[in-house]
C-alpha cells in the first residue's frame, strides 16, 4: 500500500484524515436528512425534484454526477502512466462533448419532456414520445440501464476500495463495502433533491480539491518548468501525437533502474486512436444522468447560465486532473508501478504535500465525486426498474408507495451488483467507465438526438437503433476490437454510427412515426424557437 511505504497506517495523520471525511459524510447525510420528508412526497420529487432546480446546482449537479471518480483517480492515472496523449485527446472531447450538449440538447428536451405527459424519466420520455401502447420502448430502455449503471456503480466503488485501502492501510474490499453502504444509505434518504443538493458541494469540492493538488504538487516539484524538464527524457510523454511506453514485466509491473523508472521507444499515435478518445464527447448525448438535470431544471430560460457554468467547470477540472498525472510523474516518478495503481496519484499527493486535516479534506473530494455519481446512477437505475417497467409494464395499478418500496429494493439489488464487479481490486477505473460510457452513448444518444431533431423518427427505428447501438458496443468491445489496427478504434464510434443508421433506416421503412406525432414534435420545435 501506497501509505504503509511512508510508515503512516492508522497513526495520528491518518485519523486527522479521518475526521476530516467523516465531518464531510456528516454534512452529506444532513443534506440528505433535509430532502427526505420532501422527496418522499411522491415519486416525481424523489426521481426529478419536481422540476425545481435552479441554473447553478442543475449545471453542477450535472458534471460532478457525471465525473465520478474517475476524474480524480482515472484520468489523471492514464496521464501518469503514459503521458499527455491518451489524457489530453479524452479531456478534448469531453469538454467539446459537455458544450454542445448543453447548447442544442438541454432546452428541447426540457420542454419535449414535459409535452409528452409530463415525464419524469428518460425511459418515459422515450415511451411518451411515440406514443407506445405495447411498451417495448419503456422496457428496452430500462433494462439498458440496468445493465450499464450496474457497471458503473462498480466503477464507483472500485473508487472507494482504493482511497479507503490506499489511506489507511485496510483491505480493499472492506473498504469498498464501506464506500457502498455509505452510497445506499444517502440515495435511500433524499432522492433526486438531495443527490443534486449535495453535488452541487460536491463539484465545489471536487474542483477546490484538483487545483489545491495541482498548486502545490507543481510547487513541491519545483515548478512547471523543472517538471515538463524532467519529463521531456521519457520518450513520447509531453507529445499530443505519440504515447509513453512503459516497460513492464510479466505482472504488468514497470521495471526501475537506479531508482528510474524504464520506458522504451515511444509509439505512434495514429489518427485512429485520436478519434476514439475524441469520440468520449459523443458518450454526453446519451447519459441519463446529465440528461435528468435538462429535464429538472425549473425554468428552461436558466440553461443559458448553466451551459456557460457546466463548461467552465468541465475545463477547469479536466485540465487539473491531467497535469495533476503530469506533475506526479516529474516529482514521483517510480512510486507508482501498475496502470492500476497509477490511478492513486491524486490521493498520494495529497497525502504527502498537505496537513493531514486539509488532506482530508482534499481526499473527500475523491469521495465527493464518487458518492455524486454512484448515488445517481443507484437513483436512476432503479427508478428504470419501479417506475417505467413496475408500474409501466408488471403492474400497472401500482400505487406511489409501492412504487417507491420496489425502488428501494431495486437499489439495494444494483448495489450488491456493482460491489461484486467491483471485488477485483486490480480493476482500472478508467477501463470500466470507458466501457459503461460507450453503452449509454451508444444506446441513447443517437435515438435522443434524432427524437428531439427529427421528426420523421419512428418507434421501430427507434427500437432498431437501442439495439444495435447496444449490441454494437459488445460486438466491438469482445470480437472486433482485438483485431487490432483500424478496428482498434473506441467502440462508442462504431456503434454510435451503426445506431445512427438503423434509426435513419427502419424510420424511413415505417414512413415515419404518424401524423400526430409529427404535430406534437412540431408544436416542441415552435415553444423551444420563442
Amino acid at each position: 500500500m501506497l501509505i504503509d511505504s511512508r510508515g503512516m497506517g492508522l497513526n495520528s495523520s491518518s485519523l486527522q484524515m479521518l475526521v476530516s471525511m467523516i465531518l464531510y459524510i456528516l454534512v452529506v447525510i444532513g443534506i440528505g436528512v433535509y430532502f427526505a420528508k420532501r422527496a418522499n412526497e411522491n415519486s416525481e420529487n424523489y426521481y426529478l425534484g419536481g422540476r425545481s432546480l435552479g441554473p447553478w446546482v442543475t449545471a453542477f449537479s450535472a458534471e460532478a454526477s457525471d465525473m465520478s471518480g474517475w476524474l480524480l483517480m482515472g484520468l489523471p492515472g492514464l496521464a501518469y502512466w503514459c503521458g499527455i496523449a491518451d489524457a489530453f485527446w479524452t479531456a478534448f472531447g469531453l469538454a467539446v462533448g459537455t458544450y454542445i450538449n448543453w447548447l442544442i440538447t438541454a432546452k428541447r428536451l426540457r420542454q419535449y419532456s414535459i409535452k409528452v405527459d409530463n415525464a419524469i424519466t428518460i425511459p418515459d420520455f422515450l415511451s411518451n414520445r411515440f406514443h407506445e401502447k405495447k411498451k417495448v420502448i419503456l422496457t428496452l430502455s430500462s433494462l439498458f440501464i440496468l445493465v450499464f449503471f450496474c457497471v458503473y456503480a462498480a466503477s464507483c466503488f472500485v473508487t472507494c476500495g482504493k482511497l479507503f485501502s490506499s489511506i489507511f492501510s485496510a483491505p480493499y474490499v472492506p473498504m469498498m463495502l464501506c464506500g457502498v453502504l455509505l452510497v445506499v444509505f444517502y440515495t435511500f434518504l433524499g432522492g433526486f433533491l438531495a443527490e443534486s443538493t449535495s453535488d452541487f458541494m460536491q463539484a465545489v469540492i471536487m474542483i477546490f480539491a484538483l487545483v489545491c493538488v495541482l498548486v502545490s504538487g507543481t510547487i513541491a516539484a519545483g515548478g512547471l518548468g523543472e517538471v515538463f524538464a524532467n519529463l521531456k527524457s521519457i520518450p513520447g510523454f509531453l507529445d499530443f501525437f505519440t504515447l509513453a511506453n512503459p516497460v513492464t514485466d510479466q505482472n504488468g509491473v514497470q521495471q526501475v533502474v537506479q531508482g528510474m523508472p524504464v520506458f522504451g521507444e515511444s509509439q505512434n499515435y495514429g489518427i485512429i486512436r485520436i478519434l476514439s478518445m475524441l469520440a468520449w464527447g459523443l458518450g454526453y448525448f446519451g447519459v441519463p444522468q446529465v440528461l435528468l438535470r435538462f429535464m429538472a431544471i425549473r425554468d428552461v430560460d436558466e440553461l443559458t447560465k448553466s451551459r456557460r457554468v457546466a463548461t467552465v467547470w468541465v475545463v477547469i477540472s479536466l485540465a487539473s486532473a491531467l497535469f495533476i498525472g503530469l506533475v506526479g510523474r516529474a516529482f514521483q516518478p517510480a512510486a507508482l508501478l501498475t496502470s492500476s495503481d497509477a490511478e492513486n496519484i491524486f490521493s498520494l499527493l495529497a497525502s504527502i504535500l498537505m496537513h493531514p486535516l486539509f488532506a482530508g479534506i482534499v481526499m473527500a473530494g475523491i469521495l465527493a465525486a464518487t458518492i455524486s455519481s454512484s448515488d445517481s446512477y443507484l437513483l436512476i437505475a432503479s427508478s428504470a426498474f419501479a417506475k417505467n417497467l413496475y408500474q409501466g409494464v408488471l403492474k400497472k395499478d401500482a400505487s406511489d408507495k409501492q412504487v417507491m418500496r420496489m425502488s428501494r429494493i431495486t437499489l439495494l439489488a444494483i448495489a450488491v451488483l456493482g460491489a461484486v464487479i467491483a471485488l477485483d481490486e486490480d480493476s482500472v477505473i478508467f477501463n470500466i467507465v470507458s466501457f459503461a460510457w460507450a453503452g449509454f452513448g451508444a444506446t441513447f444518444g443517437p435515438v435522443i438526438i434524432l427524437s428531439l431533431f427529427w421528426k420523421k423518427t419512428s418507434r421501430k427505428g427507434a427500437i432498431a437503433g437501442m439495439i444495435s447501438g447496444a449490441a454494437m458496443v459488445f460486438i466491438w468491445k469482445f470480437l472486433i476490437s482485438p483485431l487490432g489496427g483500424v478496428f482498434g478504434i473506441y467502440e462508442l464510434l462504431p456503434a454510435f454510427l451503426v445506431s445512427l443508421l438503423f434509426i435513419v433506416i427502419f424510420s424511413r421503412i415505417e414512413g415515419g412515426p404518424g401524423e400526430e406525432i409529427e404535430k406534437e414534435f412540431d408544436e416542441v420545435a415552435a415553444e423551444v424557437i420563442k
